[in-house]
C-alpha cells in the first residue's frame, strides 16, 4: 500500500524585540527611506537572551498543540538552519529535549536560505518509505549574533524568527500534500553568500583559540542570480507537471527582500496578490522566511496549489509543489 504525505500543521514565532529602521540609522550610516526604498523592510525582530533552539522549540510545541499529535510520536525532527547554537550537537537535539520527544531521531539541514525546502524534501523522503509517521520540519535562525552591526550592506536586512510544519505519514491518497520538488546547487558561486568562516589552522600553538567570521554578501550578485534563476526554476517544476504559473494560488518565496519577489512576480507574469509576503516586518529571516509566511497564510490556503522556493548561500535553491 502507498504512503502519502500530508501537511498537517503550520506555525511560526518571532522574537518580541522590535528594531526599527530608525533604530538601525543610529548603528550605522543609514536611514528608513533607504532601507524601505532598497528592501522594503519597515521592522525586524532581534532575540535577545534567546538562541535558535529555543526558537525552534516554541514552533516545534505550537505545531503539536494544533496537530494533538504527542511529543512522544514524533519520529523525526529536522531543523534547517544557518545560526546554530553549537556546530555540534545539532540545534534539532536541543529541539528534541526541550518538548520531550524522546523516539525522534533529530538531525540538522545547512542549505542557508534554501534550507526549509531542503528539509522538507528530505523529511518526505522518511515519511514516503513507510517506518516514520509524524516529523517536525522546523527553520530557525537567530541571524543577528552573526552579523557585523556597522556593515549596513547585510545588518540592514536581516531578522530573527522560526516557522515550521508538522509533516504525517498517511494511506488515505487524497491526504497527499506533495506533489513534486526540484533542488539545485551551483557551488561555483559559493563565495556571493558566506557566514561563519573559520580559518584552517596555520602553525601549531598553545594559545590557538578559534574564531568565527561574520556573515558576508554580495548583494548584487544574488540579486541577479534570485531575479534570473529562481524563476527558472519555478517555471521548470510546474512544467515538468504540466502546469502553468497561472495554475498556481500561492507563490511563497524566501523572504530576502521585497525587491526581488517583486521581480520573480513580474518575471513569472503573476499578480503580488499571489506572493505572500513578511520581509516588511520581519526582515529576512534566511530560512525561516518561507515557513512564517507559509504559516501566516495557512488558516486560509485548505486546498490551494502552491510553489514555495527558497535561494541562498551555497549557491543552493530549491522548489516545492505542494496541494495546501
Amino acid at each position: 500500500m502507498p504512503n502519502y504525505v500530508k501537511l498537517a500543521a503550520s506555525a511560526y514565532y518571532v522574537p518580541e524585540r522590535v528594531v526599527t529602521n530608525d533604530e538601525m540609522s543610529q548603528l550605522m550610516p543609514t536611514s528608513d527611506e533607504w532601507i524601505q526604498s532598497h528592501t522594503g523592510i519597515k521592522t525586524r525582530h532581534i532575540a535577545l537572551q534567546q538562541n535558535t533552539a529555543t526558537l525552534a522549540s516554541k514552533v516545534a510545541a505550537e505545531l503539536l498543540a494544533q496537530s494533538g499529535v504527542a511529543a512522544s510520536a514524533i519520529d523525526l525532527i529536522i531543523v534547517s538552519t544557518i545560526t546554530p547554537d553549537y556546530l555540534t550537537p545539532a540545534t534539532a537535539c536541543l529541539v528534541q529535549e526541550q518538548i520531550g520527544a524522546t523516539n525522534a531521531v533529530a538531525f540538522d539541514v545547512s542549505a542557508a536560505c534554501a534550507g526549509f525546502i531542503f528539509a522538507a524534501t528530505t523529511a518526505e523522503k522518511f515519511l514516503r518509505q513507510g517506518k516514520f509517521k509524524h516529523a517536525l520540519v522546523i527553520s530557525a535562525e537567530t541571524n543577528s549574533k552573526m552579523l557585523d552591526w556597522q556593515d549596513r550592506t547585510t545588518a540592514v536586512f536581516f531578522g530573527d524568527g522560526a516557522g515550521g510544519v508538522l509533516l504525517s505519514q498517511s494511506t488515505v491518497a487524497t491526504a497527499e500534500s506533495f506533489i513534486d520538488s526540484k533542488l539545485q546547487t551551483d557551488g561555483r558561486r559559493h563565495e556571493a553568500i558566506m557566514s561563519g568562516a573559520v580559518a584552517p589552522l596555520s602553525t601549531l600553538q598553545a594559545d590557538h583559540k578559534p574564531q568565527m567570521a561574520p556573515f558576508t554578501m554580495q548583494g548584487r550578485a544574488v540579486f541577479e542570480f534570485a531575479t534570473k534563476t529562481v524563476p527558472v526554476q519555478i517555471a521548470d517544476l510546474l512544467a515538468a507537471n504540466q502546469l502553468t504559473a497561472d495554475d498556481v494560488d500561492l507563490f511563497i518565496c524566501h523572504q530576502a527582500n521585497l525587491r526581488i519577489i517583486e521581480q520573480i512576480a513580474a518575471a513569472l507574469k503573476q499578480p503580488m496578490s499571489k506572493f505572500p509576503t513578511n520581509v516588511q516586518r520581519y526582515g529576512n529571516t534566511s530560512s525561516a522566511g518561507v515557513p512564517m509566511a507559509l504559516a501566516e497564510v495557512w488558516p486560509q490556503a485548505h486546498g490551494k496549489l502552491a510553489v514555495l522556493t527558497g535561494f541562498g548561500g551555497g549557491l543552493a535553491y530549491g522548489s516545492l509543489l505542494l496541494r495546501l
